[in-house]
């Protein structure tokens, strides 16, 4: 199951266990929605999240988010029966914390597969742990319902010992793997949370950051960040329009058979408009999305 082009600029944990908040998702401007079980539920709260996000899905009524939810690990005591109780409403994935290889991949997509889980749900890995970082390529290559690799930033940091710095020097390379597995196989890739809610100077870097990497979009932890974030990794009206120029221009009579042409004085390769029809492409479906 690889990535379809979909937005995915931000995408908004909201705590399952709160049912203001899973009202108030329906009206908050995200691409993705990120049904939380898991870290944002208090253990003695596990069963009623369980139910109300169930319910929430099973209602629809979120428009043009994608519904994604995030279950406990199978390796607690709940996270079964999030399996079960998820499959039967069919969210748009499920995403699963702390996966550390290729074939716990696989052995989830089994999970959803005995489960009764349609076809159309995906499954997304957070990836978090030093284990994950090693095993990488093999996650990737997972196949089976792999859709989304969800950079768990937070953790990285706290299982490498390391720290939060504004620049994120310790990350980037764990980054840079995980983004090679998910390119290599047509996967989603979202990078991690930015903790700092105020700071939205340091935010905007961060996201400037990561859609540089070339992450399709971030992780978020308050609405007032989704703007942000939607601005960050969208094609902004410079980019938009010089790839609409070097698509126009290979277009050319003169220039349909060449593989390097000049635009504007500057050298342009068939690969150039690759990426170019890829901008155009997804400021399409941002558009037919806000639509």
């Amino acid at each position: 199951m690889t990535a379809t082009l979909k937005p995915r600029r931000s995408a908004l944990y909201m705590p399952g266990s709160n049912a203001r908040a899973l009202e108030k998702a329906r009206t908050i401007d995200a691409d993705t929605l990120i049904l939380d079980l898991e870290d944002a539920v208090a253990p003695d709260a596990k069963a009623v999240a369980r139910t109300q996000v169930a319910e929430a899905v099973a209602a629809r009524g979120f428009g043009h988010r994608e519904v994604v939810v995030r279950i406990n690990a199978l390796t607690t005591p709940w996270g079964h029966d999030d399996v079960k109780a998820l499959a039967a409403v069919k969210p748009d994935a499920i995403l699963v914390p702390k996966v550390g290889s290729g074939e716990e991949c696989q052995a989830l997509s089994a999970a959803l597969d005995d489960a009764g889980a349609a076809p159309s749900v995906g499954l997304w890995i957070m990836f978090e742990t030093p284990q994950a970082v090693l095993n990488a390529a093999t996650i990737g290559a997972a196949g089976g319902r792999l859709a989304c690799i969800v950079a768990g930033t937070n953790d990285l940091v706290k299982e490498f010992r390391g720290r939060h710095t504004p620049g994120r020097e310790g990350l980037l390379p764990h980054l840079t793997l995980l983004l090679a597995a998910a390119r290599a196989h047509g996967l989603a890739a979202l990078d991690g949370v930015y903790n700092d809610i105020p700071n939205t100077a340091g935010f905007e870097a961060a996201c400037l950051q990561g859609a540089a990497l070339g992450f399709d979009g971030k992780t978020l932890i308050h609405p007032s960040q989704v703007e942000g974030a939607n601005r960050a990794f969208a094609p902004d009206e410079k980019e938009l329009a010089d790839a609409r120029k070097i698509l126009a221009a290979f277009e050319l009579p003169e220039n349909r058979n060449k593989g390097v042409i000049t635009v504007d004085g500057r050298m342009v390769e068939l690969l150039h408009a690759e990426i170019a029809r890829g901008v155009v492409a997804m400021a399409d479906a941002i558009a037919a999305r806000a639509g």
